[in-house]
């Protein structure tokens, strides 16, 4: 088994696309106007349109829903990202700030309430663990 792609379903694609575009400086791949992705080399993040959601089982998904989902992102640097961010992001949940598993991590909000977590290793285990 090889995870691959996270998918968020939302009301407005097009909006979030450019969200992640700028977050990340990853450009999306669209595959329909309902339907793009966001790769990077390990997983990627698919956004969905909710008409999309009736393809599979209509009404098993809800946009802007989420409270118990973190998406994660390694980054080199995360208080470089941060400032970078500033400004374009509306609702930061914490600043920086080394988390006792040792990495340094920056949790905020996208435009549909989603938790965002941009990391970056720091102490020497973390810095193994994410070795590539």
């Amino acid at each position: 088994m090889n995870f691959v792609s996270i998918r968020i379903i939302t009301g407005d694609v097009a909006r979030l696309i450019e969200f992640y575009e700028r977050a990340t400086g990853v450009a999306a791949t669209w595959a329909t106007e309902e339907f793009a992705e966001i790769g990077t080399p390990h997983a990627t993040l698919a956004i969905a349109g909710a008409r999309t959601v009736d393809l599979f089982a209509p009404g098993s998904a809800r946009p802007a829903a989420n409270h118990s989902v973190i998406i994660e992102f390694l980054v080199d640097d995360v208080d470089r990202v941060h400032r970078n961010l500033t400004g374009f992001v509306t609702d930061f949940v914490n600043e920086p700030t080394t988390m006792p598993w040792g990495n340094r991590a920056l949790l905020f909000r996208d435009p549909d309430g989603n938790l965002v977590n941009f990391f970056t290793p720091v102490t020497p285990a973390a810095i193994a663990k994410f070795a590539r």
